[in-house]
């Protein structure tokens, strides 16, 4: 009898365990979620975490909150992500770099593949090359002309080791054939500032980030760095077109969460936040910051992740990027 009774008990207990993780997807969310963004707040990285925050908190009824993690060439915020557990409770903004970063550190305390689960490419847009308006360039030919003229004399800002400012400024540098130092800064706020005050002379940097600067007057845009022309600044050529035959670079802004997160919240996750990117607010907020809001599929998202891998690993590889 006690020993039927053990029986029936473990067994009970084994069959709770099992339901306990269903129970659990189910009633998934009943806590708040934290999105960790891998820069400090005032770039696009930050809006998205942010409108999208702001849309989950309103259909599912749960707090979201957005920890602003910056520094590291956005290891430390990606790491912070990559160790919080499994349970959809911690989402991350994964930037440019997330792709880029195994080809630049020889060591990294994450796995970008095997460490996240993807959810949604949320978002594209281009990179504009900027200049301070005191500074004497007003074509990518004269750019070109000035950097040759005086290799490593002018310097160029980027948000970090790695990130799309970067990397776009290495890839021209490659093509163009010149030499023009990198300075790298936490974030897209402090490096414009600074771009701004003419402490660097130029920069690639999302056209979110730029644009306001530029209709202010106190940057002037050169070239945007995609195959077609921008319709926010339709009479800027791109970089192809202004004397870099073939250059080209998109920038994409997606969403994941740590390895491990079970599947059903994974799915119920790209579902909404996919909804969100497709409401017509937000596809006009992004808009009208030069965004181009996506919401793919998951397997559309792992897809896009390898291509970027691909490419980018030719341009660090060429380009001896290393961590400074």
């Amino acid at each position: 009898m006690h020993k039927r009774f053990l029986l029936r008990a473990a067994a009970a207990a084994f069959a709770f365990a099992l339901a306990a993780p269903a129970l659990a997807q189910a009633g998934y969310p009943d806590r708040p979620i934290r999105i960790v963004v891998p820069y400090p707040p005032g770039g696009f990285n930050d809006t998205l975490a942010r409108t999208v925050g702001a849309k989950l908190q309103a259909a599912w009824g749960q707090s979201v909150v957005i920890e602003n993690r910056p520094g590291g060439a956005t290891v430390i915020g990606i790491d912070a992500a990559a160790k919080a557990p499994a349970d959809g409770y911690t989402l991350l903004i994964t930037p440019f770099s997330f792709a880029v970063n195994p080809f630049i550190f020889a060591k990294l305390p994450y796995d970008s593949q095997k460490d996240f689960a993807p959810i949604t490419l949320a978002a594209t847009t281009a990179n504009l090359l900027v200049v301070p308006a005191s500074v004497p360039i007003g074509s990518v030919k004269e750019l070109v002309a000035m950097a040759k003229a005086k290799p490593g004399g002018l310097s160029y800002a980027s948000t970090g080791i790695g990130s799309s400012n970067h990397l776009s400024m290495e890839k021209f540098k490659q093509m163009a054939g010149v030499d023009i130092t990198h300075v790298p800064y936490k974030g897209s706020a402090p490096a414009v500032t600074d771009l701004i005050g003419g402490q660097v002379q130029v920069m690639f940097d999302n056209i979110s980030n730029v644009l306001p600067h530029v209709k202010s007057g106190k940057l002037k845009v050169l070239a945007v760095t995609t195959p077609q022309r921008s319709p926010l600044v339709p009479d800027v050529p791109t970089v192809s077109e202004a004397g870099v035959p073939g250059y080209e670079v998109g920038v994409w802004f997606g969403i994941a969460a740590p390895a491990g997160t079970p599947k059903p919240i994974i799915d119920k996750l790209n579902g909404e936040i996919v909804k969100i990117l497709h409401m017509p607010d937000v596809k006009e907020k992004f808009s009208a910051q030069g965004v181009d809001s996506v919401g793919s599929s998951v397997d559309q998202f792992v897809a896009h992740l390898n291509a970027q891998r691909a490419m980018w690993s030719k341009v660090v590889r060429d380009a001896g990027v290393t961590p400074e």
